[in-house]
Parts: C-alpha cells; sequence; structure tokens
C-alpha cells in the first residue's frame, strides 16, 4: 500500500457488459483503502459499485535516468463501492483534469477494499527474482 503514494495513477480493471476493461484512474490510500477517482461521465463508477474490481500501479515510468531503484509494480483485488469522500480528502486528491474527451471533468469516487495484493520488482544489476505476496 505504501508504494501507491509514490506514483499518482494506476488501472483499474472491471466488467463492463461482461467484458474486461481497464480505466486509468487517481488514487489515494485512505484509512487502508484505495479511494479512486475518476470521471463521472464515461460511467466506469457505476460497473465497478458493488463488484470485485483489480486496481494495479507501478513506477515503470517514473525512476529518473540512472536511478538505481528497482521497478515495481502492485495490484489489488477486492469490493468496490461508490464513497463521497470528506472535504479534506478530496484536497488530498489535488486538482483533476479540466476536461475528459471534451467534457467538463465530473468527479466520482469509488472505494477498494483490497482483499489480496500482489507486488512485483524488476531488478536491474541482480540475478533475476521476482516477490509476490498476498494478503489476506
Amino acid at each position: 500500500m505504501e508504494l501507491l503514494g509514490s506514483v499518482r495513477y494506476g488501472r483499474l480493471a472491471m466488467s463492463m457488459r461482461a467484458l474486461p476493461f481497464l480505466a486509468v484512474a487517481r488514487h489515494l490510500v485512505i484509512e487502508g483503502h484505495v479511494v479512486l477517482r475518476m470521471h463521472r461521465g464515461l460511467g466506469f463508477h457505476e460497473s465497478c459499485d458493488g463488484s470485485v474490481i483489480a486496481y494495479g500501479a507501478d513506477n515503470f515510468n517514473s525512476p529518473a535516468p540512472g536511478d538505481p531503484q528497482d521497478l515495481w509494480s502492485v495490484q489489488f483485488t477486492g469490493p468496490a463501492e461508490i464513497v463521497r469522500p470528506g472535504a479534506d480528502q478530496r484536497e488530498r486528491f489535488g486538482s483533476g483534469p479540466a476536461e475528459v474527451n471534451g467534457e467538463h471533468f465530473d468527479p466520482v469516487y469509488v472505494r477498494l477494499d483490497p482483499q489480496v495484493a500482489h507486488m512485483h520488482t524488476l531488478a536491474f544489476g541482480a540475478s533475476p527474482s521476482g516477490r509476490t505476496h498476498s494478503v489476506t
């Protein structure tokens, strides 16, 4: 969970009309939950509400050139519900985009209650290894 604090966006995986679908979302970790902010006009939040979803993020594009930091990715899976965070929590998300697909950005929030978490690292200059951690 603490790795999410070092990146702002990730990818949400859900089912829309019985088909798998990926969407980008802004995230925060709030009281042990992953809270996602997305545009209401796309309707993704409706597919998430009451469903099990997956959310993943990584630092693949963020290490500075020459930075020895390992690359990592995390994925969380669990039930989701639409929520209305308090004003202080909404403020922590920062400003959103002005528009999404030509529409004024109208934020909506979904809380993911992680039941399973996986983390993978890519270490360069070391022997190949990968770590997977599950939490219940």
